[in-house]
C-alpha cells in the first residue's frame, strides 16, 4: 500500500489565484445523488459526487465546465449518494486531488478500486476537524463535523476575498459552535430534508421514520428554520445575500413547506435574501457572490 498523503494542514501555502469571479453551481442535492461547484477565478472545486460519471459531467457541461476544469474534490461523508466509484475512478485519471478525512479512507478503498491509484500518485489530502486549509489557493476552508450517521460527517465554511459561504447538507441535529462558524456569510446553504407530518404519516417502514427523525438523521424544515434563525442571529458583520435549502425529501417534503419555514424566518429578522429551493432530479440554482 501506499504511504497517505500528509495532512493538509502542513502542506504548502498554495500561491493566489487568478483573478474572476466567484461563483456557487448547485448540480445536484437529495437521496438520489448530490454535487455542488465552487468557482474562484480559474479555479474549481467539485463539493461531493454522488452521481455516475455521465449525470454528473452532463450537469457539469450545463454550467459550462469539463472534467479539465476540476482542479479539486472534496467530500463530505462516505453516504453513496455523495460518492460515486466512477468519480473517484475520474479524479485518479484527470489526476485530481482528493480531500476528506481520514476515517473515510476504508469505505473508499474498499468501494473504489481507484482509491488506491489516487494514493500512490500522491493526490489524498486529509483535513482535520475545524482546522482550516486550503482545497484552492487562497480559498480558507474550516470543516465542521455534524452529527450524522454516516460516519464522519462534515459541513464546511468557505471563506475568500470579499465572500464566505457555509454549507451543511446532511446532519440530524447540531452543537452551540455551528451557527456561529456558519454566520456572517453572504451564501448560507442547509439541509431542510422533510416534513414532520408528512413524514410521520409517510409509508416508510418505522426504523427508517426514526432514523431521519433522530438526532444522527437529517434536518426537519423545523429544524433548518432554526438553524437558519440561529446563523442569522449569530452574524454581527454582514447577513446572507442568498440562503439555499438543501437534501429535500421527495417522498416527505415539498418546496412550498419548505421555503414556507425559512421564508418565515427571514421575515422575521427582515433578511432580503435570495431563497433558493433545491429539489431533487432538477440542477439547482448558480450564484454569483462577487
Amino acid at each position: 500500500m501506499p504511504e497517505p498523503s500528509p495532512p493538509v494542514s502542513s502542506l504548502p501555502v498554495s500561491p493566489p489565484p487568478s483573478r474572476g469571479p466567484v461563483q456557487f453551481d448547485l448540480l445536484a442535492s437529495g437521496s438520489s445523488g448530490n454535487a455542488s461547484l465552487l468557482r474562484v477565478g480559474d479555479r474549481r472545486l467539485l463539493l461531493d459526487g454522488g452521481l455516475p460519471p455521465a449525470r454528473l459531467s452532463k450537469l457539469l457541461a450545463e454550467v459550462g465546465v469539463d472534467w479539465s476544469g476540476i482542479h479539486a474534490f472534496l467530500l463530505t461523508h462516505t453516504h453513496s449518494d455523495h460518492w460515486h466509484p466512477g468519480v473517484i475512478e475520474m479524479l485518479a485519471q484527470r489526476r485530481i486531488p482528493l480531500f476528506c478525512h481520514g476515517s473515510h479512507r476504508k469505505a473508499l478503498q474498499a468501494g473504489a478500486a481507484a482509491f488506491v491509484s489516487l494514493g500512490f500518485a500522491g493526490l489524498l489530502r486529509y483535513f482535520e476537524p475545524g482546522r482550516v486549509f486550503e482545497p484552492l489557493p487562497s480559498v480558507r476552508c474550516r470543516p465542521l463535523a455534524v452529527p450524522h450517521d454516516g460516519g464522519a460527517t462534515f459541513g464546511f465554511r468557505f471563506d475568500g476575498a470579499g465572500w464566505g459561504l457555509a454549507y451543511a447538507a446532511d446532519l440530524g441535529s447540531w452543537d452551540r459552535d455551528l451557527a456561529p462558524a456558519f454566520a456572517d456569510v453572504d451564501l448560507l446553504a442547509l439541509e431542510f430534508n422533510h416534513d414532520l407530518d408528512l413524514q410521520r404519516s409517510s409509508r416508510r417502514p418505522g426504523w427508517l421514520v426514526n432514523r431521519v427523525l433522530g438526532d444522527h438523521g437529517h434536518l426537519s424544515n423545523h429544524q433548518g428554520a432554526r438553524l437558519l434563525k440561529e446563523c442569522l442571529q449569530a452574524s454581527a458583520k454582514r447577513l446572507p445575500r442568498h440562503v439555499v435549502q438543501l437534501h429535500l425529501s421527495q417522498d416527505c417534503n415539498t418546496p412550498e413547506l419548505a421555503a414556507h419555514a425559512a421564508r418565515a424566518i427571514l421575515d422575521e429578522f427582515q433578511v432580503e435574501a435570495m431563497l433558493h429551493t433545491t429539489w431533487q432530479g432538477q440542477r439547482g440554482p448558480s450564484i454569483e457572490l462577487v
